[in-house]
């Protein structure tokens, strides 16, 4: 990488940096985050929804004790620089320079699909980091044919698959390596049984853990499918991932898939076979929109390096419209993450979010970040008011349950700023936290638009407060109630019997 490259990929990350701090600046928390921080206080070789890796994350961010939303994406900052600083690489092992660079990262930044995916403390921006990783040694390892790229292959992969389980697609995709005669050889002779030994053995902790909880992960899948992945068409699927790549960046990825099969990729086949067969188990999985993220990272150096060596070659000063026309995609930066303040934000509209306001509500915010940072401290105050006016004797055994898990999540991140008691929920993997032996008195719950669901459980059941959310995307988040609930039926082992087949509900 000569200094122009270097220089220009290090504004590329000064700029993608300031884009999310500025992001931080006007954001609370998703919903999942709180999911996702809470793992870190309890590590285990697995959770319900994901692998482990997060909650090694989240326990170092944790230490911190900290509630403050730059504190928990300080790593998908870190790794949104890192993926620019390997799709870089992979640029230049492609034989690109500085004009394929600017093409790719101008692509990046501008896309929706990598603001929010790379703003928010998930699983997501490291499977992308790991899948860009991977690629890397996977082109590295078919340029040189040098087993030390296998074995980092090896491990970037069992890293992979230990952040996300959508890794299995990429995973799919190197079996290209067995389809061509020279990398058939050369991982023939580099024993590549060893480095699928070495795989099984990085990965097998979680596995057990799946088998000792009874799979649960195949149980989030399956209602997964059933309530979201089945419903959705390879139209719909198709036209949302282009517009979350940002309709300009298809100057990009059009002639990326062209470039593919043309000769001048020709010494680098596996690797567009390796993209070819993980897009097509995904398209046959039905896999969300935001699992092709990844491929696409790894489509678009094809594309800026075809521009760069058969057409700019020829024409340089294309490069100039071109850079003009990608830069007005930065019209499309604030609707995939929060650079403008929400009252900015909600003075435009936008088709690609479809904020059709649902009955009863007023704005429709798809990403509830831009307004949880208010949202969510009135409900802890709120708590806090209900909580302590509860007797001395009562207050001091009670708990919160959480119908949702990021109900329990925010208190248990806030508890000690609002001096509020332990939460717990029976959803996701706050199923397995859930506390032993008998239930207290008295216990506060928080729950949606869920109508008599806490009667269920308790003799007595109080409504105490009501909130209101006009930015609200479901019917369900509309309205959240406080209820203080007495007598319980039954106690927490038994709470957990009756939960559970209904985890992911």
């Amino acid at each position: 990488m000569n200094r122009q490259t270097k220089i220009l990929l290090f504004v590329f990350c000064i700029v993608k940096l300031t884009l999310h701090l500025i992001a931080d600046s006007n954001s609370g928390f998703q919903g999942d985050e709180f999911l996702h921080i809470e793992t870190g206080n309890h590590l285990a070789f697995g959770f319900m929804e994901f692998p482990p890796l997060i909650g090694v994350l989240a326990f170092l961010q944790n230490l911190f004790q900290s509630g403050s939303v730059f504190i928990h994406h300080l790593f998908p900052h870190i790794a949104a620089i890192l993926i620019l600083i390997f799709v870089s690489k992979i640029i230049i092992e492609l034989g690109g320079k500085s004009k394929a660079v600017f093409l790719v990262l101008m692509c990046i930044v501008i896309a929706p699909a990598f603001g929010r995916s790379q703003q928010l403390f998930q699983p997501v921006v490291f499977s992308q980091l790991f899948w860009v990783l991977n690629f890397f040694f996977l082109t590295k390892y078919v340029k040189n044919i040098d087993r030390k790229y296998l074995w980092l292959l090896t491990v970037g992969t069992a890293l992979a698959f230990l952040t996300k389980y959508d890794a299995v697609f990429f995973i799919f995709g190197v079996s290209s390596l067995l389809f061509f005669k020279s990398t058939r050889q050369a991982i023939l002779e580099h024993k590549f049984w060893q480095s699928i030994i070495v795989f099984v053995l990085l990965i097998s902790p979680n596995i057990i853990w799946q088998i000792a909880n009874d799979f649960p992960v195949l149980k989030m899948f399956a209602r997964l499918y059933e309530t979201q992945l089945d419903r959705q068409t390879p139209l719909d699927l198709l036209q949302g991932f282009f517009m979350a790549l940002n309709p300009l960046t298809l100057l990009i990825s059009i002639p990326a898939i062209f470039s593919l099969f043309h000769y001048s990729m020709k010494s680098y086949r596996p690797l567009s076979v390796s993209i070819l067969l993980s897009i097509i188990f995904l398209i046959f999985s039905k896999g969300k929109g935001y699992y092709f993220y990844p491929i696409a990272l790894t489509l678009l150096p094809f594309g800026a390096v075809y521009w760069e060596r058969c057409i700019l070659s020829k024409r340089k000063w294309l490069i100039y419209p071109i850079g003009v026309i990608l830069s007005v995609g930065v019209f499309l930066i604030p609707f995939s993450m929060p650079v403008f303040p929400l009252e900015s934000y909600l003075k435009h509209d936008y088709p690609y979010e479809n904020r059709e306001v649902i009955e009863g509500g007023q704005f429709n915010v798809r990403s509830e970040e831009r307004y949880s940072k208010d949202y969510w401290p009135d409900i802890l105050k709120e708590l806090k008011t209900v909580n302590d006016s509860l007797p001395d004797e009562e207050r001091n055994k009670t708990k919160i349950w959480g119908k949702h898990y990021a109900q329990a999540g925010v208190v248990n991140l806030f508890k000690d700023r609002y001096n509020l008691p332990m939460a717990f929920s029976l959803h996701g993997s706050f199923y397995n936290w859930v506390p032993k032996g008998n239930m207290a008195e008295t216990t506060v719950c928080l729950g949606y638009n869920i109508g008599g669901f806490f009667r269920e459980y308790f003799d007595e059941v109080k409504k105490v407060r009501t909130f209101y959310n006009p930015y609200a995307e479901t019917k369900e988040e509309q309205y959240q109630h406080i209820y203080i609930c007495k007598k319980p039926k039954q106690t927490f082992d038994e709470l957990k019997i009756l939960f559970q087949d209904r985890i992911f509900e």
